[in-house]
């Protein structure tokens, strides 16, 4: 039989796939890799001032970074920065203000290797309601959005002649990132959430033939990648979080080599 810990660290993967394999999906569709990134950076900012003001760290990180997006939205439309500037710009800002408030954290110790890599070992039950109980409002938000979402995805102009706010709905996508980075902070940890968002569906998109079927796929490539990666960190004594990683890195690899295989039958 496995430990309690192991079995909570189960549940909550598990629970952070079902909503990372959709999110994903737009994230590909919408070339929003860096956009992720900029939103885990900011995660360092929204855990600090946890600390600082003794509030809880998922929540202190949704609020960040929310704030964030919601500001990277809002320079998109009053400067001429092109986007990516933007990016880099609220990337390494926030970053750097990140690690000046821990400057000022020097009474309080906390594990900063955990922080950036996760512990998933480590999550309790209020960890495991904070994943379901989050994942489930964010993937209930998501369902409501999905229409006027992937239609702004696929000819935004086109999306706000037939009145779907595109705007609006973008806003929400934004706030629902970070809501997922936020309860994902402590699985896999600030530099590795974008790959669980982003490998997964990459894999998917290898594979499938349509959008709900690269959804559906994304979901199955991160529950194997939680699953594997779990396993092998119990069995090879690695980093939890980067062994899911690692895991969904091999089987996007596996995709590939199937890409390879179908092109030559197909000469």
């Amino acid at each position: 039989m496995f430990d309690d810990f192991f079995i909570r660290a189960l549940i909550a993967g598990i629970g952070i796939a079902l909503v990372t394999g959709p999110l994903g999906c737009f994230i590909i569709w919408r070339r929003l890799s860096f956009f992720g990134d900029t939103l885990s950076h900011s995660a360092l900012l929204g855990v600090t001032i946890a600390f600082f003001f003794e509030l809880n760290i998922a929540f202190s990180v949704f609020l960040i970074s929310s704030a964030i997006a919601l500001i990277l939205l809002k320079l998109q439309k009053t400067t001429k920065l092109p986007g990516d500037a933007l990016l880099g710009l609220l990337a390494h800002s926030s970053l750097a203000v990140g690690l000046v408030v821990i400057g000022f954290l020097t009474t309080i110790r906390f594990d900063i290797m955990g922080l950036l890599f996760g512990d998933i070992l480590a999550v309790n039950e209020i960890d495991l309601l904070i994943i379901w109980i989050g994942g489930a409002l964010i993937l209930l938000i998501l369902k409501y959005i999905w229409k006027p979402l992937f239609a702004s995805t696929v000819n935004h102009e086109l999306a706000e002649a037939e009145g779907m706010n595109p705007d609006k709905v973008n806003a929400i996508f934004t706030v629902l990132l970070a809501a997922i980075i936020a309860i994902s902070i402590k699985i896999v940890g600030l530099l590795l959430i974008t790959g669980m968002l982003i490998m997964p569906a990459a894999m998917a998109r290898n594979i499938s033939n349509n959008p709900t079927q690269m959804v559906k796929l994304s979901i199955i490539g991160g529950l194997l990648s939680v699953i594997i990666g779990l396993f092998s960190s119990l069995e090879i004594n690695t980093p939890s979080g980067p062994s899911i990683i690692t895991a969904a890195l091999v089987l996007f690899c596996l995709t590939l080599i199937k890409i390879k295989n179908y092109s030559e039958l197909k000469k």
